[in-house]
């Protein structure tokens, strides 16, 4: 469950432009990142307050916009993230368990798309899988190869 603090509003065009910059929608050709930008709510987040808990059936998709978020698993933290990164695609496609907890870490405001939404998006927008399933594997490409100099 998501408990908002507060919520901003940025318009349809701003969500828009926001999303532009994701690479989850690099390269989609033809998609309305409007569309997509009409089913995203804003939400912020107090600082510690958590986005989405380790366990938890997610049901959702969020992209940071300002401030920051720790992503932590099983008490470890494993990663931060910033304005411009994302997380929860995986609760998209398999609608299983949250692998991570994500907490904000200072003010934070997010875009978030409901799960049910993003299934709405991709009957109407099936190219957005194509880019959702390019970055899922590109983190497991990040997380499984040595790294290259």
């Amino acid at each position: 469950m998501v408990e908002n603090v507060s919520t901003m509003t940025l318009t349809a065009q701003e969500k828009a432009n926001l999303l532009d910059q994701v690479d989850l929608f690099a390269g989609l050709g033809g998609i309305s990142l409007e569309a997509i930008a009409g089913h995203a709510i804003e939400v912020e987040f107090a600082p510690g307050h958590p986005i989405v808990r380790q366990g938890e059936v997610g049901a959702g998709f969020f992209l940071v916009v300002s401030g920051a978020a720790r992503v932590i698993r099983d008490g470890d933290e494993i990663a931060r993230l910033g304005p411009g990164e994302f997380f929860g695609e995986l609760a998209l496609l398999d609608r299983q368990p949250r692998i991570a907890t994500v907490a904000a870490d200072g003010p934070t405001t997010c875009l978030a798309i409901a799960s049910w939404e993003f299934e709405q998006l991709l009957d109407e927008q099936p190219r957005l899988a194509l880019g959702i399933l390019r970055a899922v594997v590109r983190r497991l490409r990040a997380m499984s190869e040595p790294p290259r100099h």
